[in-house]
């Protein structure tokens, strides 16, 4: 390990200036935008040489097995484990059966499409998570108060792990085979597993022939590992599934809202597929995104997606990570993959054309504050991007910020509703909301008073709630009627 630690010492600054370099270089399109000339004049904390992740002298130690990978992981140490469909199971399965022997240590991560050893909360005395997100398969970790949920924006959640405040000590990564030139790809998560690698003081890597070569800035040189062990892990894949009656009204909306030559930001699920398959008569549309899902490659084939207005990478598709579309973004130039802290940042997004922002809400109620992490007191997920892309939405050219949701929940209860449940979480606040959307149409919130907006919302609310919300809103503003 001191070796390790001296190679690590060693690199050059000369090579890490020339690193930097090479990404300022490589973000040279952005340079048409003022914010974005703005963003890359300021200091970079790439330029410490410890996160230089290219060529070095060392080469890692080859394991035989994925324990003996991790043998080097010590209690009380942090440990970033590649995230969402980048999950390394391999080398989580072989942490796990270290639970006798070890204590205290942390594991740092966003969701993780499939599900973690370390988190059984049967072993909570030797792992506790600290989650950037909150998953489906990690809800009963943080019930049973065995991990807990940091809330932070996406886009900055890069540097927490680069300053120091959540710095780890080793990164757990899923990446490709080096190519010729000895480079591995991180593959199909880069949002934070880039800033993790970067940041960790150990790299501890399964080489996974299952894992898509990206392209961007997700690459790892495989002489900057530390340990290395060969896998044959299948990637997860997530169905899609179809958008129901409700979800393709919500779509249509949308669809009809959306300019040619727009930017397009949405996420991975039915009502972002219904939207996009609204749109195949559009033209010269953008992708700048957290992440994208498969309606975009339809498309990119009829020729609406060219990125061309696009100020921010024109050209390219931009994304942080992917959880299907893994043959798709193999070795495809045309899609770019980016840390959190490029593909969130609200001057990058808002240097883009008419972006449209498409996110989704648990509840809203009558002000127009917005919940999407928790029902009541108990995390179902997270900040993520929302924040990031209703913002940079806002400050684009034509943009539209949205909110979406259906107006009612599975048990029939509004979604739109007078107050938040209680311990409910204000992901989005008043001011940052311009649309809400449901089956029932479009509210425009922004620059309207609290009346406004309630009498708004009430009229995108389903029927059978409207006379309620209405009363409530009567009593809470001291109004008898609505104003004109």
């Amino acid at each position: 390990m001191h070796a390790i630690a001296s190679a690590r010492a060693a690199t050059s600054a000369a090579a890490a200036r020339a690193s930097l370099a090479a990404t300022r270089a490589a973000l040279s399109p952005a340079a048409s935008s003022a914010h974005a000339r703005s963003y890359l004049s300021r200091p970079l904390v790439t330029l410490d040489p410890k996160f230089y992740l290219g060529k070095r002298d060392a080469q890692p130690v080859v394991c035989s097995t994925p324990e003996e990978a991790v043998s080097s992981i010590k209690s009380g140490d942090r440990v970033y484990v590649h995230s969402v469909a980048a999950t390394p199971l391999t080398l989580l399965d072989a942490l796990a059966k270290r639970k006798d022997e070890l204590r205290n240590v942390e594991l740092v991560h966003l969701h993780l499409e499939k599900a973690n050893p370390c988190e059984d909360p049967a072993l909570a005395s030797s792992f506790f998570t600290n989650h950037l997100f909150v998953g489906a398969k990690s809800r009963k970790n943080v019930d049973a108060g065995a991990g807990s949920y940091v809330p932070v924006f996406l886009q900055e959640a890069p540097l927490l792990l680069r300053s120091g405040i959540l710095s780890p000590d080793v990164a757990l990564l899923n990446v490709s085979p080096p190519d010729r030139h000895g480079f591995c790809s991180l593959g199909v998560e880069v949002s934070v597993a880039l800033p993790a690698a970067q940041a960790a003081k150990v790299l501890i890597a399964q080489i996974n022939p299952n894992m898509p070569r990206t392209h961007g800035f997700s690459s790892v040189h495989y002489s900057a590992f530390d340990y290395v062990v060969e896998v044959d892990e299948k990637l997860p894949v997530v169905a899609p599934g179809k958008p129901t009656a409700v979800e393709t009204a919500i779509g249509k909306t949308i669809a009809s809202m959306v300019k040619d030559g727009a930017t397009l930001q949405m996420g991975i699920g039915s009502i972002p597929d219904a939207v996009l398959t609204e749109l195949k008569h559009h033209k010269n549309l953008g992708i700048h995104t957290e992440m994208f899902a498969e309606g975009v490659i339809d498309l990119i084939e009829s020729g609406v997606v060219t990125n061309l207005h696009k100020r921010f990478l024109p050209g390219k598709i931009l994304t942080s990570f992917v959880m299907r579309l893994y043959d798709f973004v193999d070795d495809n130039p045309s899609v770019s993959f980016m840390d959190a802290s490029v593909t969130n940042d609200v001057h990058f997004i808002g240097s883009n054309p008419a972006v449209t922002a498409i996110n989704s809400a648990i509840e809203v109620d009558l002000t127009g504050q917005v919940c999407a992490d928790s029902i009541g007191k108990r995390m179902v997920s997270g900040v993520g991007g929302q924040v990031d892309f209703e913002r940079g939405a806002a400050l684009s050219q034509g943009g539209l910020p949205i909110i979406c949701l259906p107006s009612t929940a599975k048990d029939g209860s509004s979604r739109i509703v007078p107050v938040l449940k209680e311990g409910a979480g204000v992901i989005t606040t008043r001011p940052h909301v311009h649309y809400v959307i449901t089956e029932y149409g479009a509210a425009f919130l922004f620059g309207k008073n609290l009346i406004q907006r309630a009498k708004a919302l009430i009229d995108i609310a389903h029927p059978n709630h409207r006379a309620a919300l209405e009363k409530q809103a009567f009593e809470r503003f001291n109004i008898k009627t609505w104003l004109n």
